[in-house]
């Protein structure tokens, strides 16, 4: 990563304005008081990949409250499911994105912000897939990768980039999105296993003024991501967003 880009993740950082976990938690560390509410937005998304269209399932949670009383509201993406296996299951996605959003939970309790720990739930939202984890077992994500080297095991990861371009329904209207979405091939124990990874995503109709913004968000998950790897004697190729 260029100092350009460094600097710019300070800059956003100092700004003040609340678009991401790790804002709450440095605006906790410098003395502010904050509250924080967790909400569940789960969208249908027309998705477009190489001319190939197909629909998925995304699982959002939307964080808002306040920071020394000035409101925020911002959405982070924990999982892509796709009923018909054009990425990972529907139920697989809950699955994945509860483990994600456990982690945050936990981030932002170990900062000293009260946040109730509610998760995404299978029965409430996708009732038709209840028996996956049953029939296709534990569900491996980044992070158990990660712990696998750490247990000494050997683990390479074939990183690539990509934009996505979709249409997220909203019920009464439809949006045009791109998603900044990066894969894993990810070699270990004798096979290999794909995993990926939605970091940021911004308004098609609104690049100019969003893009900038949700790129520096999407390299600085890589970036810390790629330090995780480096400390766990992963083998990896650094690939960012450009």
């Amino acid at each position: 990563m260029t100092k350009s880009e460094v600097d710019a993740m300070e800059e956003t950082a100092s700004t003040g304005v609340v678009a991401r976990i790790d804002d709450l938690v440095a605006a906790r560390r410098n003395g502010a008081a904050i509250t924080c509410v967790p909400s569940f937005e789960i969208n249908e998304v027309d998705f477009t990949h190489m001319d190939n269209e197909f629909e998925a399932i995304l699982f959002f949670c939307r964080f808002s409250g306040t920071v020394d009383g000035q409101e925020y509201s911002f959405r982070k993406c924990y999982a892509r499911g796709c009923p018909k296996n054009l990425c990972p299951h529907v139920s697989q996605a809950v699955m994945i994105a509860n483990r994600y959003l456990q982690k945050d939970y936990r981030k932002l309790k170990e900062a000293g912000i009260d946040v109730e720990t509610r998760l995404f739930s299978l029965e409430d939202m996708v009732v038709r897939f209840r028996d996956f984890k049953e029939e296709h077992g534990q569900t491996l994500t980044i992070e158990d990768y990660i712990h696998v080297a750490q247990e000494g095991n050997d683990v390479s990861m074939e990183v690539s980039v990509e934009y996505l371009p979709a249409v997220e329904n909203f019920g009464n209207r439809k949006e045009r999105r791109t998603f900044f979405v990066a894969n894993f091939d990810v070699t270990t124990l004798g096979a290999t296993h794909q995993c990926q990874r939605c970091l940021a995503c911004y308004a098609t109709d609104k690049e100019a003024e969003e893009k900038p913004r949700q790129l520096r968000i999407a390299n600085d998950r890589l970036d810390r991501l790629f330090k995780e790897f480096d400390l766990a004697g992963i083998r990896f190729n650094m690939r960012f967003f450009t």
